[in-house]
């Protein structure tokens, strides 16, 4: 009878034992997830060369002078107009940050023809005395020194679009202007008279937008369009009781294509190591 009692309590705790057994669970430990490199991009900075091609729309906003021996009052051309013309461009800038940038630019405007006419009559146009109309002719070049600053908007790929605005002189320089006056009904012309150009530093400010695009680390491209204003000034001098005149300046649409090459070596991303996964603690159930 006792042998019987101690082998019923054995297989009772054996019983027990394996059921308090099966309560305690240890998972199984999972192998480390490795976390991606992240490598943070450097701000980018340092100083730099450009270089720029491009051709420029001009509207002059018109001209005048003195007619005659009356300096109390200009009179203006009944038609002006100056001509389209390339524009080559060179300078020197410093990246401040992946957002500001500035730099300082030449720009030479080459030779642009101007055209012009007056309409009149009298003493004053020499031998038409009752109608004329002049054929005025010359030509203009221009340097452009600018202090420019950008700011760029985000880089999207390869793609970094901006703003931008720039201040500074332009010196104008006008060849000789020569004038023709000749009767409207056919009966001849006046000998063509020559007036020295002028040449004088305007006022000049510009706006920009555009886009730059990455060719290497250290290369981009530039694509975009300045507007720039250029303040009037002298434009030619006095001869045959006509003169001095002054044009009333000119703004200039340009469309540019460029390049910029930053010195110094390629920016170097910053290695972030993978961060630790915390070890899975013991799961009782």
């Amino acid at each position: 009878m006792r042998k019987s009692l101690f082998g019923a309590l054995a297989v009772v705790l054996g019983a027990a034992w394996g059921a308090q057994s099966a309560d305690l669970y240890q998972p199984q430990p999972e192998p480390p997830l490795q976390a991606p490199e992240v490598a943070i991009q450097q701000s980018s900075s340092g100083w730099y060369l450009r270089g720029d091609v491009g051709y420029g729309f001009k509207d002059l906003r018109g001209a005048n002078f003195y007619q005659g021996n009356d300096f109390s009052e200009k009179v203006g051309f009944s038609h002006s107009e100056l001509k389209d013309s390339f524009i080559l461009g060179a300078g020197v800038g410093y990246q401040v940050n992946n957002y500001l940038r500035t730099d300082l630019t030449f720009d030479y405007l080459f030779k642009s023809k101007f055209e012009g006419s007056t309409v009149g009559g009298g003493s004053e146009f020499g031998a038409c005395v009752d109608s004329c109309t002049s054929r005025d002719r010359s030509n203009m070049r221009a340097y452009s020194l600018l202090a420019n600053a950008y700011v760029d908007l985000g880089t999207y790929g390869y793609v970094t679009p901006y703003l931008g605005a720039g201040i500074g002189g332009t010196y104008v320089k006008w060849d000789k202007l020569r004038n023709t006056s000749c009767a409207d009904d056919g009966s001849g012309c006046d000998d063509t008279v020559e007036h020295g150009g002028k040449g004088s530093w305007r006022f000049t400010y510009a706006l920009m937008a555009g886009a730059s695009i990455d060719v290497t680390c250290n290369l981009k491209a530039d694509i975009g369009y300045r507007y720039r204003h250029v303040n009037g000034g002298d434009m030619f001098g006095w001869a045959e009781n006509g003169g001095p005149g002054f044009d009333k300046g000119f703004d200039v649409h340009e469309a540019r294509l460029g390049a910029r090459y930053t010195f110094g070596g390629c920016d170097q991303p910053t290695y972030m190591p993978p961060a630790e996964v915390p070890v899975q603690p013991i799961v009782y159930k």
